[in-house]
């Protein structure tokens, strides 16, 4: 089994590696675009001093060609966008449950703000059938059910014990322990994306590979 998860972890290392990818330094975030074979499109930023992944978004084009939206993984919606500038949609996020997926070096990590209830009310389980970690609150205010996608493209199995929860300043924080073989994985595309010239920004000229 453990060899089997290893094969799809670098299968999924050698999609990446395959990629067509154009880099850019900006802001002190490395900007990393991948263009695959299918048609899907992956950006991703770096903090350039610690590598930390801040964000991750998906884009694929719809039956017609054309481009759909970016889809968020992992970091916050840029909230100077135009769709984020609709006063109602303001006021609604300012009182709704925000949740946003904030990782680091070693954990997946969930954020779950404007939830004011007290730790003891929230529950936080794995469905390992249906693939995905599930929120419960004993006075049924919130419920959230979600997947962790890097699981799924290693195909690595969820593991009860590598999750836990703590709640603080009105935030529920969730952080699942990632497993060694996708530490050992992001380690390598770390040292691969370093080896991509980064366009320069007078020139805005993207160096590919």
């Amino acid at each position: 089994m453990r060899s089997g998860n290893n094969m799809a972890g670098q299968s999924w290392l050698e999609k990446l590696r395959a990629a067509r990818k154009t880099a850019l330094l900006s802001d002190g975030k490395r900007k990393v675009h991948y263009l695959f074979d299918d048609g899907k499109e992956m950006a991703e930023e770096y903090d350039m001093k610690t590598n930390q992944l801040l964000l991750r978004k998906w884009r694929e084009k719809n039956t017609l060609g054309a481009h759909g939206h970016w889809q968020i993984e992992v970091g916050e919606p840029n909230l100077r966008a135009p769709e984020a500038l609709d006063r109602d949609l303001i006021k609604e996020s300012s009182s709704n449950p925000i949740f946003i997926r904030k990782d680091t070096k070693s954990n997946f990590q969930w954020r779950i703000r404007n939830l004011p209830y007290p730790k003891d009310v929230y529950s936080v389980s794995v469905e390992k059938d249906q693939r995905c970690c599930v929120i419960h609150t004993t006075n049924k205010k919130y419920y959230k059910k979600f997947s962790i996608p890097d699981l799924d493209r290693f195909q690595l199995p969820l593991d009860t014990a590598a999750l836990s929860f703590t709640h603080s300043n009105n935030t529920l924080i969730i952080t699942y322990q990632k497993p060694t073989e996708i530490i050992a994985a992001e380690e390598e595309l770390q040292k691969d994306l370093k080896k991509i010239k980064a366009a320069n920004d007078e020139d805005g000229d993207c160096k590919t590979q």
